[in-house]
């Protein structure tokens, strides 16, 4: 039986001492050295630096574990456990040296997040949550927000980067909430935007086209801290982060409502 709570303190202490790499590289940082992945899609030395720090810190762990990692740096399949990570949400962020960005940490057991870890690097914040834990910053409790219909609600989204096939319903979908929330905020980094949902300074959050690296620490934070999560279609299981929905339980089946009008007709 793994001791979660514990292990929440030592994933996150992993990626304190990782961050210390990325802050450090971030002075000076020479953009040239970034490589491409696909279109608007970008990876440095650093992505994959920080991602080998962290694959042998949480080895060590529980070495029984596999691992899903952006970069790719440890391909070990885990029977039981499964690490999932994204060494450097927000990428393009760092590499423009524009904040916020994040180190994103998640535990499955089986095809359940069981722990998860969101450490801004920037703002030397500390998201985390494990089963039946709760949700926590800095070691301080969070809930999601109170608000109680959309027209009271921030909400944060993600713009499309490379995958655009749903843009013209996108767009009409913001356009929505534009005109009909406290308004619109995209801060570039998914794990954050989920973190901020479980501490109440977004209200909701959706977005298309991400991957199990960006929500799965992000989705568990929501959840503890008394928020929903779902794709597009209402489904809460075996989200794979193409469709994305997080919201406090108040709005939630009403976002999921807009959100489905706009981008699933």
């Amino acid at each position: 039986m793994i001791d979660l709570k514990y292990l929440c303190a030592e994933i996150e202490k992993a990626a304190r001492e990782t961050s210390v790499f990325i802050l450090k590289e971030s002075k000076g940082f020479d953009i040239n050295r970034t490589e491409k992945k696909g279109l608007n899609d970008f990876v440095s030395y650093v992505d994959k630096g920080s991602e080998k720090m962290l694959v042998e810190k949480l080895g060590l762990l529980v070495p029984e574990a596999g691992f899903v990692a952006e970069e790719g740096t440890s391909k070990k399949i885990g029977l039981k456990y499964c690490w999932v990570i994204d060494p450097l949400d927000g990428t393009t962020n760092f590499l423009h040296g524009f904040h916020p960005y994040a180190i994103s940490i998640a535990l499955k057991e089986y095809d359940e997040i069981i722990a998860g870890v969101v450490y801004e690097v920037s703002g030397n914040e500390s998201f985390t949550a494990w089963k039946g834990g709760g949700a926590w910053l800095n070691g301080f409790r969070i809930h999601v927000s109170e608000a109680m219909k959309l027209a009271d609600s921030l909400v944060a989204t993600g713009f499309p980067y490379s995958d655009f096939k749903l843009l013209d319903s996108y767009m009409k979908c913001l356009t929505h909430f534009c005109k009909y929330t406290h308004g619109i905020r995209r801060l570039g980094s998914a794990a954050i935007d989920l973190s901020y949902v479980a501490c109440g300074r977004f209200d909701a959050f959706y977005e298309y086209g991400l991957h199990e690296w960006d929500i799965a620490a992000g989705m568990l934070l929501v959840r503890e801290a008394g928020g929903r999560v779902s794709d597009f279609s209402g489904n809460e299981s075996n989200l794979t982060g193409e469709e994305f929905v997080a919201a406090n339980s108040f709005v939630f089946a009403e976002i999921l409502e807009i959100v489905t009008k706009f981008m699933k007709n």
